[in-house]
């Protein structure tokens, strides 16, 4: 009987498995990855917050759909779905609990005017809305409080953000931005809020 050897292969000689991921590349978001990096000394550190920044730029460069007195409206530059926007106050703080009353009520009521722009402009079948505070709350940037409104459609969470991990979005961000900043100056004063408030904030 012939002598018999078991060989073991090296698994260096063997392809990596298939992940079954699909790679979408989209090399813009590296902005958003090298973000904030303070302590990092191999990235960049960031120059100014974006909701700071935002309001200081003219409406389509800063993606504000909207400015009221002590707070405003803007685009989500990462959105989670189409129309994503957030509501924002001037002042950098970063919890709401250091919003003043005035500060408060323009929050709250801009995202109300924000849910019914998104209806008359999306026509959503629902919203997702919240606020995550700090770093331990997943803020993405925790020094300035931001409030997401997301517009929500019966059928978004469908194959292609689950199984391929890719969202698609029809619509350019700025073309949004203007379709929303158009129903805000019709829809403002009846909430009781600015067509276009003057900053009372030093920016």
């Amino acid at each position: 009987m012939a002598d018999e050897h078991v060989v073991v292969e090296d698994p260096g000689n063997f392809p990596p498995p298939e992940d079954t991921v699909e790679r979408l590349w989209a090399p813009q978001r590296m902005s958003y990855v090298l973000r904030d990096t303070e302590g990092h000394v191999d990235k960049p550190k960031a120059k100014e917050c974006p909701f700071c920044a935002g309001p200081k730029k003219d409406d389509a460069e800063g993606l504000v759909a909207w400015r009221g007195t002590y707070v405003f409206a803007i685009m989500n530059l990462y959105p989670y779905n189409v129309g994503h926007m957030m509501v924002c106050p001037y002042r950098h703080v970063g919890l709401i609990t250091e919003l003043d009353d005035s500060e408060l009520f323009e929050f709250e009521k801009a995202t109300t005017l924000a849910m019914a722009v998104m209806g008359h402009v999306s026509h959503p079948d629902g919203y997702n809305i919240g606020i995550n505070q700090g770093e331990a709350g997943g803020a993405g940037v925790a020094t300035h409080l931001h409030q997401h409104i997301v517009p929500r459609w019966n059928g978004d969470s469908n194959f292609m953000p689950i199984v391929a991990q890719t969202r698609a979005m029809p619509i350019l961000l700025d073309d949004q931005r203007r379709a929303y900043a158009a129903e805000f100056e019709k829809l403002a004063p009846s909430f009781g809020l600015p067509l276009r408030g003057t900053v009372s904030i030093d920016l």
